[in-house]
């Protein structure tokens, strides 16, 4: 995989001003972006969400998922960290794209969960790489990582790159009744770590 790192640039935000790092991945044509905000360059692990891009949720605030609500928490956590770095992959639906995520969305719909209606697609259920992430991390200067994530895959995956996790930090908003099955079936059948779904369940007894 080739990155290409294009520009640099402030990005004021409600939660503090961010540096905006650019990067071309030559072999798919995507442009992915990292946030940094403070020192990363120190050595020491950096408080860091890897944030697939979900324009439903990023930004069309739909409660079909939890995404939206994730990045708006991580940038808020970076800022009351003081020091942290949030990657922005272009990896939409878990990789299917973003016409096959509504076409997924449309199975859904009629019944099928978020794995089943990917798998009727003839997509795995998470065709999302996380390669494009070292050297992304290695441009930034950053060694280590506490990430923010519900998903042991993602942090094996970051692992068997050779990248440091020094700590998972969990990640859990946003459950509502409408991403509740979604949760649920990424806990049940992607492994997600989410301790707020049996907080949910208690609440109704």
């Amino acid at each position: 995989m080739t990155l290409d790192f294009i520009a640099a640039s402030k990005l004021p935000t409600p939660f503090g001003i961010f540096a905006m790092h650019g990067f071309f991945e030559r072999e798919t044509g995507r442009e992915h972006v990292a946030l940094t905000l403070g020192d990363v360059r120190s050595g020491e692990p950096v408080l860091a969400r890897l944030h697939s891009e979900c324009l439903t949720g990023d930004a069309l605030f739909s409660l079909r998922c939890d995404c939206g609500f994730q990045l708006e928490a991580a940038l808020r956590a970076i800022a009351d960290e003081g020091r942290g770095v949030l990657l922005y992959l272009r990896q939409e639906g878990r990789g299917i794209g973003l016409l096959n995520k509504i076409r997924a969305y449309a199975l859904q719909d009629e019944g099928a969960d978020t794995v089943e209606a990917n798998i009727k697609l003839g997509f795995a259920d998470d065709l999302r790489d996380y390669a494009l992430c070292q050297p992304m991390l290695a441009h930034l200067g950053i060694k280590a990582l506490k990430l923010m994530t519900n998903n042991p895959r993602k942090v094996k995956a970051l692992q068997d790159l050779g990248i440091r996790v020094a700590q998972r930090v969990p990640l859990e908003h946003g459950l509502n009744p409408h991403n509740l099955h979604y949760l649920k079936t990424k806990a049940g059948k992607l492994g997600h770590m989410l301790g707020l779904l049996h907080q949910g369940e208690e609440s109704k007894d």
